[in-house]
């Protein structure tokens, strides 16, 4: 089985992770859950990802795109996957 094409880098529990998983699951998207250290100090993988060490992040490999922010990232999926979109 290949490697799905998004990579969401999330906490347990975060509310605002939450967000984008739903919005993943609403369009029906494949996508892999990295859950990250809770110390934001210690969140080095997303660092080296996106640049920052806030979550959620997402990789998407299908449009090279790479971001953090719950609000940025659903809308980013909403018009990359929604209606509108792909």
């Amino acid at each position: 089985m290949s490697e799905p094409p998004i990579t969401l880098y999330r906490l347990q529990a975060c509310p605002y992770c939450e967000r984008v998983v739903r919005t993943l699951n609403e369009h029906g998207l494949d996508y892999r859950s990295r859950y990250v250290e809770p110390m934001h100090s210690a969140r080095n993988v997303v660092k080296r990802v996106s640049g920052a060490r806030s979550v959620p992040a997402i990789v998407d490999r299908e449009t090279g795109v790479t971001m953090s922010e719950s609000a940025k990232i659903v809308e980013y999926l909403e018009s990359t996957y929604g209606e509108g979109g792909a």
